[in-house]
């Protein structure tokens, strides 16, 4: 685990003590967060930030996830392996929930998660989400050489998350996450 020198979230304190004193409940965000992202692969919903908690509800588990945004087509890929990765961990009848409010930002990246990003050649958002960030000029570094000398190709990358930016120092492409 990393330690963050960003004040974390009131999302992130919430993940925190989701699960605090149910060993159980514990022991099911720890599953759920071993589900990897299907469309980054390195990153733990954990690390996304999208896992927002689990709860004990009517005598059943429910992990809480809120989408990147509503339209994300990750999200049914998502509930459906986490529901089987509770399934095969032995918690049967968990469920999961969407949550939508608060709305996921890309300030609920964690550090590990930016860091993963990074290493994985996804540039991770820059500055903090705000309705500035969406119509500002951005510094984006080169994930692969650290260069700040970059130019956006493209609003749109890989997947509607992420823009295509390219280095000017190496040359190479690569994918922004968009600061949302």
């Amino acid at each position: 685990m990393t330690t963050s020198t960003r004040e974390p979230s009131v999302v992130s304190r919430q993940r925190e003590t989701t699960a605090a004193g149910d060993p159980e409940l514990a022991r099911a965000y720890r599953i759920a967060d071993g589900v990897l992202d299907p469309e980054i692969p390195v990153l733990t919903l954990e690390d996304l930030g999208i896992l927002r908690g689990v709860e004990r509800r009517d005598g059943k588990i429910v992990v809480k996830l809120t989408p990147t945004y509503t339209g994300c087509p990750a999200t049914l890929a998502i509930r459906l392996a986490v529901e089987a990765a509770l399934s095969n961990a032995g918690i049967p009848g968990a469920g999961v929930e969407i949550v939508l409010a608060p709305p996921w930002t890309t300030d609920d990246i964690t550090e590990e998660g930016r860091r993963k990003l990074k290493e994985f050649g996804i540039a991770p958002p820059t500055g903090k989400a705000s309705a500035r960030a969406l119509f500002g000029e951005e510094t984006v570094a080169c994930p692969r050489c650290g260069a700040t000398d970059t130019a956006r190709i493209s609003e749109f990358g890989s997947t509607a998350c992420k823009a295509l930016w390219r280095c000017q120092n190496c040359a190479e492409p690569f994918d922004y996450f968009k600061c949302i």
